[in-house]
């Protein structure tokens, strides 16, 4: 790989900011034609479907989630939110794709102003797109309207305030139920950590959503792990870690049902079924060191022995923590599996391939850790890591490879310079590639000028398939008002230069 041989093929333009993960689907008949499809989704609340393939970019359908056809009231706008999200607020958190059904789930989020910003209405909506078309399945969307037991909202239930809940996590798939993870928009109170699970039949969604609130009594406590999406094991938990909460959980009587900072297993019907803090949980809360700041993989996945799950993350503090998925142990780091601090902050789920664990964390280098299958635990020395280092937020890597387990290439963006007024700086997000087995790096869309990718946002992770990476981000735009610049989004495909 070389910049001779490999880089930007071509740019998709799209009306917004791409802060979810460009989604890719195979093989999928598209206006009478089979197609593989990059779906697309921007904070300007916009659906797109392009071939993920033709150069110059093909758009194949575009929506508005903003329109009378898919739900919205006359009037409706994205969400104005600031600093850490600008210049607007539609659809952050990664889309899932139901293959079964040809339907992407996707949540958004608007307001309606009426008579001023006194008057104004707040809404999201949990959609179910034919992807063939754009246009909504029947019975969709549903508006988002959820209620749990607790007392923190000074009464004997809690309600969900769609003003104030940021649907930053990726969705996840799971049996036909589409679950969904908040946290805040900027702290603000009251703001808890919801989560919710639909399923989708033929007419619509389930009228009454399975719900779980993590922080009922006492409010915040949310789910964001910057955009990643809760981490799933064969049979059907979820693990999901929690922000910054107050943890009553060892109360010998009631309130003891807040898990702030905490690693989380779910059954599928949101019961937790399993739970761990770290001992520093207090400190984490009081020093607004999330431990959900980064998200969960799953390492181990059987069916059999002792431990049949093993699950990894960490948070701002720099320690991960490799936990017992059925069995995490409960209160205190003594717990933990395994628990060793990598030195710096973890805003990034690890990326977990042939035995090895791949993250970047903030101000740090990309690293490798070595997993030995034989105690089950990491080598706490990383086996190898990049010469170049990450500023904040680091980077969720992925992995491509010929076949299972060769030629393997470890891909990370570096979003350091994310232009809103919270970033160092404004520019391109840079798109590194690096040698699975010693983290060399092959390749950086930086050397060269015509390889440059738009404008950096938080959080992104870059899309691999069929020979091609994609990257989102938010076109030209630095941050301003939206329509400030010419381009208000983009994605960025690279790949190997035609011959």
């Amino acid at each position: 790989m070389s910049t001779g041989t490999f880089g930007k093929l071509f740019s998709c333009t799209v009306d917004g900011a791409v802060y979810a993960q460009p989604l890719w689907v195979a093989n999928l008949t598209v206006g009478g034609a089979v197609h593989n499809v990059l779906f697309v989704a921007t904070q300007h609340n916009s659906l797109y479907a392009f071939d993920a393939d033709s150069s110059p970019c093909t758009l194949l359908w575009q929506a508005s989630l903003l329109d009378a056809s898919h739900g919205a009231n006359a009037g409706e706008t994205t969400f104005t939110s600031g600093p850490s999200i600008t210049p607007e607020v539609g659809v952050t958190g990664t889309p899932v794709f139901d293959p079964t059904s040809g339907t992407l789930y996707v949540v958004s989020k608007s307001m309606l102003v009426v008579g001023g910003a006194i008057g104004a209405y707040y809404y999201q909506r949990l959609h179910a797109i034919d992807a063939t078309t754009g246009n909504e399945r029947t019975g969709s969307p549903v508006t988002i309207a959820l209620s749990y037991p607790g007392t923190g909202d000074g009464s004997s239930t809690t309600a969900f305030q769609p003003r104030q809940q940021l649907q930053r996590a990726g969705l996840a798939l799971v049996n036909g139920t589409v679950y969904i993870a908040w946290a805040s928009v900027e702290d603000g109170i009251p703001y808890y950590g919801w989560i919710a699970g639909y399923t989708y039949a033929a007419g619509g969604f389930n009228a009454n959503p399975i719900v779980l609130n993590v922080t009922p009594n006492t409010q915040r406590g949310g789910s964001w792990m910057s955009g990643n999406a809760p981490a799933v094991d064969g049979n059907g938990h979820l693990y999901v870690i929690t922000g910054n909460g107050d943890f009553d959980v060892t109360n010998s009587g009631p309130p003891n049902n807040d898990y702030g900072d905490c690693f989380l297993q779910l059954s599928p019907g949101l019961t937790i079924t399993s739970w761990f803090a770290p001992s520093d949980q207090a400190a984490d809360n009081t020093n607004d060191n999330d431990f959900g700041a980064g998200g969960a993989a799953v390492v181990l996945n059987v069916n059999s022995g002792p431990v049949q799950h093993l699950v990894i993350g960490g948070g701002k503090d720099g320690t991960l923590y490799l936990l017992n998925g059925d069995n995490m142990g409960g209160l205190g780091d003594n717990h933990a599996w395994q628990a060793f601090n990598i030195g710096h902050g973890i805003f990034a789920s690890g990326a977990f391939w042939n035995g090895t664990l791949y993250l970047a964390p903030v101000g740090g280098q990309m690293l490798a850790y070595a997993f030995n299958a034989g105690s089950n635990t990491f080598n706490t020395i990383p086996a190898s890591q990049s010469n170049t280092a990450y500023g904040f937020p680091g980077a969720t890597p992925s992995v491509s490879a010929s076949g299972s387990s060769s030629n393997g290439i470890v891909w990370g963006i570096d979003a350091t310079n994310y232009c809103t007024p919270d970033s160092p700086a404004c520019g391109p997000a840079v798109l590194h590639a690096y040698d699975a087995t010693n983290l060399t790096e092959l390749w950086n869309s930086s050397i060269v000028a015509g390889d440059a990718a738009g404008n950096a946002v938080k959080f992104t992770v870059p899309t691999i398939a069929n020979g091609k990476v994609y990257v989102g981000t938010r076109g030209n735009n630095t941050g301003g008002v939206y329509g400030s610049t010419s381009v208000s989004g983009e994605v960025d495909v690279y790949g190997l230069k035609p011959n």
